[in-house]
């Protein structure tokens, strides 16, 4: 046991020593940081979202860059070249492109070199070509170029017609809101393939067909989330004051709500792009997407799944690209969720 009188000559000491070799339990000031340094730092740490941005990247890259890239124009027929296997000139020994076919016959498998066989071993097709001879590295990156176009049309529909929508029927309410809502019901009932089919009967298929049909029906969820978000923050203090204050109506939506359900918009942005390429993808698999000779992604499978069991690799790559670029649109949507609004993790 201490005694009073070495307590004393302790604390006694104690007063002496320095302020800044003693710990006062003082609390650290860290420097304050912005609401978008603070997302970023949340989202560059999540693996997930930043692989699903590398991702996106590269596959753009590709889509612009891979037809150049292959010699071939996606158009040019060979019928001499016809549903050759993936084959890179001096990748013989490589298991992918070494340009070898496995065929059946009577139930035994013969494993030959086609471009061997055909003295064209300088010839190089990364994926293959299709039963018309067209080169399939040409023809799935340029497919791929019209998703990416699908996936921009998203996201300006989302964000002009949607996020318009949501906040004038959300801000206004009342009788605007209740007709834009049952105008919301009905166009949300219809699905996007029977407005699709009603347009190519006065339409012709292509790229403008699909666009007016998005413009129809993809803007739906983001008015919706909008619309919940705006009458959330309508009558919070910070409007109340700005509408106390003589704020226009302009001013009020497009100053005071619009910035804070700005990360919630962005998300759901990226929410929508894989439903619209799949989208895209399901019609052109069941013939009412792009006429040919024009690729998508969704076509190519198509036209592959009719030959899988003789020549896999014509559906393989389209639907590896398609599904990595589904992927990544999902993952990099999560992790800007997770960033903009971190409780949502903990949900």
């Amino acid at each position: 046991m201490m005694t009073a009188k070495e307590y004393a000559s302790l604390v006694e000491r104690e007063d002496f020593v320095p302020a800044q070799n003693r710990d006062l339990g003082i609390d650290k000031v860290y420097s304050a940081q912005s609401f978008w340094k603070d997302a970023l730092g949340r989202f560059v740490k999540n693996r997930g979202a930043v692989f699903g941005l590398v991702m996106i990247v590269l596959i753009v890259f590709m889509a612009f860059a891979g037809p150049a890239l292959s010699g071939y124009d996606y158009r040019t027929q060979d019928m001499s070249q016809r549903n050759l296997p993936p084959h890179i000139a001096g990748w013989e020994s490589a298991p992918v492109f070494s340009g070898v076919y496995t065929q059946y016959v009577n139930g035994e498998p013969i494993r030959s070199n086609v471009y061997t066989q055909k003295g064209i071993e300088d010839v190089t097709h990364i994926f293959g070509t299709d039963a018309l001879g067209r080169d399939q590295f040409a023809r799935t990156w340029t497919g791929t170029r019209v998703s990416l176009y699908v996936a921009l049309v998203a996201i300006l529909i989302d964000t002009f017609v949607g996020m318009s929508f949501g906040l004038v029927s959300g801000y206004y309410g009342g009788k605007l809101d209740f007709f834009l809502q049952r105008i919301v019901e009905i166009l949300s009932t219809i699905p996007t393939t029977v407005i699709v089919t009603l347009l190519i009967v006065v339409m012709k298929p292509g790229l403008t067909s699909i666009t007016v049909a998005l413009m129809i029906t993809e803007w739906i969820g983001m008015s919706r989330v909008t619309r919940a978000q705006t009458l959330r923050l309508k009558e919070r203090e910070f409007v109340l004051a700005s509408r106390t204050l003589g704020e226009n109506t302009f001013s009020i939506i497009f100053r005071e709500i619009l910035p804070n359900i700005f990360g919630q918009i962005i998300v759901m942005c990226m929410m929508t792009i894989p439903n619209a390429i799949f989208t895209e993808a399901f019609l052109a698999f069941i013939g009412l997407g792009i006429p040919a000779p024009l690729a998508s992604l969704g076509s190519l499978i198509s036209d592959g799944f009719k030959s899988m069991t003789m020549y896999p690799f014509l559906v393989l790559f389209p639907v590896t690209v398609l599904a990595l670029l589904m992927l990544s649109f999902n993952l990099m949507a999560d992790g800007l969720r997770d960033a903009f609004d971190p409780k949502m993790k903990e949900m």
